[in-house]
């Protein structure tokens, strides 16, 4: 059981500084994105709906993770751009599914140009389903890591990654 009080203060020192996180890209006025939940095409009293987007509010974009307003961690899914989609070109499936995105983006109302976050997975805060979690954020003997990709072997700790992130988004390089 010794295990699981230290999965408690990992898991609670993470939330710490995921907030102070928060805090600081709040006031260094870090560049936030769009975040949304993709509402496919539908059929509503014989009427067919085109796809859109459901505004989920502003996050920061944190490599594999973002953060949003409240703290809460998402795992990225996928992204889109707002902006116009011309005329459909069916050349292959996986453009025309692009293009659909884009238009959803659109139509739900996000600035043309604007970067939008859907298909994101909240990431919870439970010892034991981060132990065994196959997403970006995992609970070992070691503390807590971050995975940089569904197939990367090797965790970078938190707090490391977590600080690194927030820097970036703060300091940008020069050009970014």
């Amino acid at each position: 059981m010794e295990g699981h009080v230290d999965d408690a203060r990992v898991l609670s020192d993470a939330q710490a500084m995921t907030d102070a996180a928060r805090d600081r890209l709040r006031e260094g006025g870090a560049r936030t994105e769009a975040h949304a939940r993709y509402v496919p095409p539908r059929r509503v009293l014989f009427i067919q709906r085109a796809a859109t987007m459901e505004p989920l509010g502003r996050v920061w974009r944190l490599g594999v993770l973002l953060l949003d307003g409240g703290g809460g961690l998402y795992a990225t899914g996928s992204l889109t751009r707002a902006v116009p989609t011309g005329h459909p070109n069916l050349q292959s499936l996986s453009a025309e599914t692009r293009r659909e995105y884009r238009q959803a983006a659109l139509k739900a109302g996000f600035e043309q140009g604007e970067t939008v976050n859907f298909d994101t997975t909240p990431i919870e805060w439970d010892a034991q389903a981060l132990r065994s979690s196959a997403g970006p954020l995992v609970v070992t003997d070691d503390g807590l890591g971050v995975r940089w990709a569904a197939t990367a072997a090797a965790l970078v700790p938190f707090e490391r990654y977590l600080a690194e992130r927030v820097e970036l988004l703060l300091h940008p390089p020069e050009g970014a």
